[in-house]
């Protein structure tokens, strides 16, 4: 039996971006609640060499965004990643769920053989199939990002689960 690329994918992103809103929506009411200015949150990060909350929310919504936009060969929407409140981070999660919605199993089923390049014309620059993106590549920077956002979280005191991490399924 086989999975298609768009049931390992798309609904994947949906619920664990859904799952990080929540979490953001419970790290601002802990905020609130403990008289905690939100950047205490938002620029907390785990080491001194990671990125703070702010940009782990960045990259986990653009790791969303662009591997189901690759898989699908649609044009990425573009964002500026200038975000600064828990606001406009809920923000930019629902955008790129309004655009992950669009894409249907036609778009990116059938794609297990496509060539994406990342970083092209650079150092960096690494070619993969669309299957081995996805599997190898786009879901652990994903969930990389999106369980670095909960731990830091959770390290500083908001009252959050596995449950919350994983959100409805």
């Amino acid at each position: 039996m086989t999975i298609s690329l768009y049931a390992a994918s798309i609904p994947v992103f949906k619920q664990m971006l859904n799952a990080m809103s929540g979490v953001l929506t419970k790290a601002e009411a802990h905020a609130t609640a403990k008289n905690i200015d939100p950047s205490v949150f938002l620029q907390a990060r785990l080491a001194p060499d990671m990125f703070p909350l702010v940009r782990q929310v960045q990259i986990a919504v653009d790791f969303a965004k662009g591997v189901s936009g690759r898989l699908a060969e649609v044009e990425l929407p573009k964002y500026d990643d200038n975000e600064a409140t828990f606001a406009e981070l809920q923000a930019l999660i629902s955008k790129v769920l309004a655009f992950v919605d669009t894409l249907k199993p036609e778009q990116v089923d059938g794609k297990e053989g496509i060539e994406i390049v990342t970083r092209p014309g650079t150092p960096k620059e690494k070619r993969f199939t669309g299957q081995a993106y996805l599997l190898t590549y786009g879901l652990p920077q994903f969930f990389f990002h999106v369980t670095t956002t909960y731990a830091i979280l959770r390290h500083n005191g908001v009252e959050i689960g596995k449950r919350d991490y994983m959100g409805a399924f």
